[in-house]
């Protein structure tokens, strides 16, 4: 086929039409991969350069057609990933070997599963392939990368990978799944009687310190409500000692550009907001989440973060939530443990066969963490 690479800087060079396009006709994609969500990462400066997240999109051309392509970042850090290679860069650094940069697939800040090889079809899918080894092949670039890394592929991608020389790496993450429940109060009835019980009382204590809660969606949400979210996000940071990774004008940017994908979960106290949660959602799933509180109430995390958006799946017969990411207290709640998976091609020959043994003795952790959480199920009758 008469295929042709580019690499851009930014989405702007492809246009929303075109990539918005390729996004739709894929299996798994989600409201992460269109241009309104990752063009407001890049251009609010949440997600760029100057934050150690160059846009470096390898983007695959049939004629003036795009057919595929691979949101791709240089990564001058490992900040903002949630799958985590902090060990392997100080081994580089030990022995001499620079690590960054290196190169990145995924959405910045946004542990979510979803399509990375974005492809009209399978050829265009292989010629990506293609592309992607011969990028990270090529010595004789002006920027020389250790590794290259693609975070949260679907089981099928990460195969596709792994048959082109990238090593796998699974992982947990917790998920709720919608049995067609008519109510919450249905849904805590499916829960062991301890669970249920906590689940209760946890809810309890946040009504009777006289908190009530708003869901705005999409257009609701008014410049307002976004700075005031903002300021929740970042005081939270704040109490944590650290520093948010997105801003107010990347709020601002996807009130406009994707409301009909948002849900902002206001809590009240005596006539004053006081705490918020973002989730972003499609018909199919919701997921979680971002959140903050200027004052602290017993629970508080709990209702806005996860009761307040399970109420709206059920609401809404949205079948999944996805509760972000680790986080064994989500299995209390009654998420269970979903396995994901990552792809890793280390340059190094080295440090490519250390790292195929350190994950074949943690793929076998994995597996038992897995049946251990299994075992500890918060349903009364498990789901099948």
């Amino acid at each position: 086929m008469d295929y042709r690479t580019r690499i851009v800087s930014s989405l702007a060079e492809v246009g929303q039409p075109g990539w918005d396009g390729l996004v739709a006709a894929q299996d798994e994609a989600n409201p992460f991969l269109s241009y309104a969500f990752l063009h407001a990462l890049h251009e609010s400066g949440s997600a760029c350069a100057e934050t150690g997240w160059q846009p470096h999109y390898l983007t695959v051309w049939q004629g003036q057609a795009l057919v595929a392509a691979l949101p791709l970042y240089q990564k001058f850090h490992s900040y903002g990933e949630y799958v985590f290679d902090w060990a392997w860069a100080e081994a580089y650094q030990r022995h001499g070997v620079p690590y960054y940069p290196k190169l990145l697939s995924a959405i910045p800040f946004t542990p979510v599963r979803g399509s990375r090889l974005l492809a009209v079809d399978a050829q265009a899918r292989a010629a990506l392939v293609a592309a992607l080894q011969a990028l990270q092949q090529d010595q004789e670039h002006e920027q020389q990368f250790s590794s290259t890394h693609v975070l949260y592929p679907p089981p099928e991608q990460a195969e596709a990978l792994a048959e082109a020389g990238f090593l796998l790496r699974s992982g947990v993450q917790f998920h709720w799944h919608n049995e067609g429940y008519a109510s919450f109060d249905e849904f805590a009835a499916t829960l062991d009687r301890k669970k249920r019980k906590n689940i209760l009382a946890e809810r309890r204590k946040v009504s009777e310190q006289g908190v009530r809660f708003h869901r705005l969606r999409g257009a609701d949400i008014t410049e307002a409500h976004w700075r005031f979210f903002n300021r929740c996000y970042r005081h939270t940071y704040s109490d944590h000692y650290s520093t948010p990774y997105l801003n107010l004008d990347f709020f601002l940017r996807i009130g406009a550009t994707m409301p009909q994908n948002l849900l902002l979960t206001v809590a009240q106290r005596d006539g004053h907001a006081i705490a918020s949660s973002l989730t972003v959602y499609d018909r199919d799933t919701l997921y979680g989440r971002y959140w903050g509180a200027l004052e602290h109430v017993p629970c508080l995390h709990f209702e806005t973060a996860y009761y307040q958006p399970l109420e709206f799946c059920i609401e809404q017969k949205i079948a999944w939530f996805e509760g972000g990411a680790q986080g064994e207290h989500k299995m209390a709640r009654g998420f269970l443990p979903q396995k994901t998976w990552s792809a890793h091609w280390l340059a190094h020959p080295g440090f490519y066969d250390a790292v195929e043994h350190f994950l074949q003795r943690e793929e076998g952790g994995i597996d038992d963490y897995l049946g251990e959480l299994n075992e500890r199920n918060p349903f009364r009758d498990p789901p099948r």
